[in-house]
């Protein structure tokens, strides 16, 4: 974080949850957009520079010389509108929005750029920041950061809620983060954002989509270049702000050319009032919601195993794969995990180990088969579901625990801990989003290898094969082989 640093419990209050269109081309066939969404854009030319540098709430500080990247910080200002719908919300995703009231707003934007601006892709990643724990996060710049940066993409964070601008009541109030969750940047740092202003969560999905539209103009956002491939990204209760834009808003807009849907719930993100704050505890008794099939803009659904049949619930919108549209579920991962902690990871109160599955090398090759599905149609390969039994639906697992069936990754395929979604005995929500990490005895290993080279064999196999099935990069082989522990086995 740059400012103040969160405490654990403040960060994963940041990811946790109380819980007229194109038809689909055929498949082979580029999604990239042909011209630039008409439409009011958002004025980027006011770059922040005072009362210090930005609030990003983010486990640890960006290393982004390190990249070759740099990063700056904007106001987004402009009218914006809000919707409503003209139909009841149906759960084929298929809604109809009608424009409603009109606002002025001030927000901000944190762009991450290639410092040389001839290494910038063409793409940008547009991050809904996460409000869940009061304050702006960027879950998703954690999980991606690696791919971004060596693929040469630029990233932007949306300051697109209410809460995370001006504050209010927050979702979960986080142990250690009293005084600080719930303040929004303008209480934060007056200094720096006092002059922000958010008409209310109703206006966030144009807001967003007047971002969008900036960015495809050249800017000094980008570094005096313009993007030419926008996709949308949200973990958590952005991802179900995501949904809502999706089904609601891209038929009206076309303004992202994919979308990067990550632990999304089983809804979508309300439509408020002007001047209120999203209600995402009560959207949980609003309709369930696929993703609609009929839009152009493709879109990749992550899902963590923790996301499934816990309180995200995605089981109960599981859809077929088809020319826009792609379900990776990852078995033995949790909605939070180890790596989206770092450093705090060891300091939760939830006595089991928090889940220490990557899932993250799952999310960068998501990334990267979207953005080539946009560049040239290549669609990204399908993936098998988890298992699942019984009404409600519950994990099929193996003898030691572990699910069977979705992407499989070869820590959880050739274990030394049972990787899960399933928490630990304390009922704390944090908890219950982080799964839980829990040793094989010595017996166990005994059993499954016949020696620490037979277990590194395992191992290596296990990571071709998820390599040649495209859900893990090549460029991450190393990443995964560090997540090898052949001290563990007898022998």
């Amino acid at each position: 974080m740059h400012g103040t640093r969160p405490s654990t419990r403040y960060h994963l209050a940041l990811l946790c949850l109380a819980s007229c269109a194109l038809l689909a081309t055929a498949a082979g066939c580029s999604h990239t957009s042909s011209s630039a969404p008409s439409g009011p854009a958002a004025d980027l030319s006011e770059e922040l520079t005072t009362g210090g540098g930005p609030f990003i709430g983010e486990s640890s500080a960006a290393n982004l010389d390190a990249a070759g990247y740099v990063q700056h910080e904007y106001v987004a200002a402009g009218t914006a509108v809000s919707y409503r719908a003209t139909e009841p919300l149906t759960a084929d995703g298929r809604w109809s929005f009608a424009e409603d009231g009109s606002a002025p707003y001030r927000t901000r934007i944190l762009v991450r750029r290639p410092a040389d601006v001839s290494r910038f892709s063409g793409t940008v990643v547009v991050e809904w920041l996460n409000v869940s724990g009061g304050l702006d996060g960027n879950p998703d710049w954690t999980s991606l950061a690696a791919e971004i940066t060596r693929r040469g993409h630029a990233w932007v964070g949306v300051s697109a809620q209410l809460i995370g601008v001006a504050g209010g009541p927050v979702l979960v109030i986080a142990p250690g983060a009293e005084g600080i969750a719930g303040k929004g940047l303008i209480g934060l740092n007056p200094a720096r954002y006092a002059s922000l202003a958010h008409p209310g969560d109703g206006f966030s999905f144009d807001i967003y989509t007047q971002i969008s539209r900036a960015l495809r103009a050249e800017t000094d956002a980008l570094g005096g270049a313009a993007a030419t491939r926008v996709i949308a990204a949200g973990e958590s209760q952005s991802a179900v702000a995501l949904t809502t834009y999706y089904n609601g808003v891209q038929p009206r807009t076309g303004a992202f050319d994919g979308f990067f849907v990550h632990s999304r719930a089983s809804v979508g993100l309300p439509l408020v009032e002007p001047g209120k704050y999203a209600d995402l505890a009560g959207g949980f008794a609003t309709t369930n919601t696929i993703l609609r099939t009929d839009l152009d803009a493709p879109a990749i659904e992550l899902q963590a195993e923790g996301d499934v049949t816990s309180v995200l619930n995605s089981v109960a919108v599981r859809q077929p794969d088809t020319d826009v549209f792609r379900l990776w579920e990852v078995a033995g991962t949790a909605h939070a995990d180890r790596f989206i902690l770092g450093p705090l990871a060891d300091s939760t109160p939830c006595i089991t180990p928090v889940n220490a599955a990557p899932l993250h090398v799952v999310a960068k090759a998501a990334l990267r088969r979207l953005d080539g599905w946009i560049r040239d149609g290549a669609a990204p390969p399908e993936a098998a579901r988890l298992a699942t039994t019984g009404t409600p639906p519950e994990i099929v697992r193996d003898a030691d625990g572990i699910a069977e069936g979705g992407i499989r990754i070869p820590p959880v395929d050739v274990p030394v801990d049972v990787l899960s979604g399933v928490p630990g005995p304390n009922p704390d929500l944090f908890c219950i989003l982080l799964g839980s990490t829990t040793p094989l005895s010595d017996a166990r290993l005994a059993e499954l290898y016949a020696s620490p080279a037979d277990y590194l064999q395992r191992y290596d196999a296990a990571t071709d094969a998820a390599i040649d099935a495209g859900f893990v990069l090549e460029e991450d082989r190393a990443t995964l082989r560090a997540h090898a522990d052949p001290s563990r086995i007898p022998g």
